[in-house]
């Protein structure tokens, strides 16, 4: 599969209540393909291929897994303690100021995390939408206790609303959009919530 089939597929998937997943579908669909860097293929190991391949996954899941990406783990932040936490996880920025695709509009990519492990608190400016495909995560939204979702969910987090998530027993690979203000320079990483 190429970039143009996958975001014509992913398209199809932000199609929840919430306008940031129209202005996600919108960013997708008018991508300019010119703007296309060259990078180099990092697949999906274990245990991130199994959940995708579950009977639940979300059919885009397919797709992605013939899409030849350069999975790595996020760079959103050069603190310390987000880069040590950060291990455990995946991310493509498929379109945005530093995805395979730019767009200064929107921040849009595909993250996951591996089993027991914690993405803490943090917040910015952007509003964001989390979309899960596979597995499953616990996601925390301001002070409200953690919520499980699993494929079909979503954890909407307004402008500046600190969120945060982990794993139990299972991976997860969702995909996520920044819209509004997506530029890097006030994201803060609090690390692990208390509760």
């Amino acid at each position: 599969m190429d970039l143009p089939t996958l975001f014509e597929v992913l398209a199809a998937s932000f199609d929840g209540p919430e306008d940031i997943e129209k202005h996600a579908q919108d960013a997708l669909r008018t991508a300019d393909f010119a703007t296309q860097t060259t990078y180099d293929v990092h697949p999906l190991t274990e245990p991130f291929t199994t959940v995708m391949s579950h009977p639940d996954a979300h059919p885009v899941c397919s797709v992605i897994g013939q899409t030849p990406l350069p999975w790595a783990p996020p760079e959103t932040s050069s603190d310390p303690l987000y880069i040590a936490h950060s291990l455990p996880k995946v991310n493509v920025e498929l379109l945005g100021p530093d995805g395979l695709v730019k767009s200064e509009k929107v921040r849009l990519g595909l993250y996951g995390m591996l089993p027991n492990f914690e993405y803490g608190i943090r917040s910015h400016p952007a509003e964001e939408v989390f979309v899960m495909f596979a597995g499953q995560a616990f996601w925390k939204r301001g002070a409200a206790a953690y919520e499980i979702l699993g494929p079909g969910g979503r954890s909407y987090h307004p402008s500046m609303m600190p969120h945060a998530n982990k794993t139990g027993e299972m991976a997860f690979l969702s995909a996520y959009v920044w819209h509004g203000d997506v530029s890097t320079e006030q994201y803060v990483y609090d690390g692990y919530p208390d509760a």
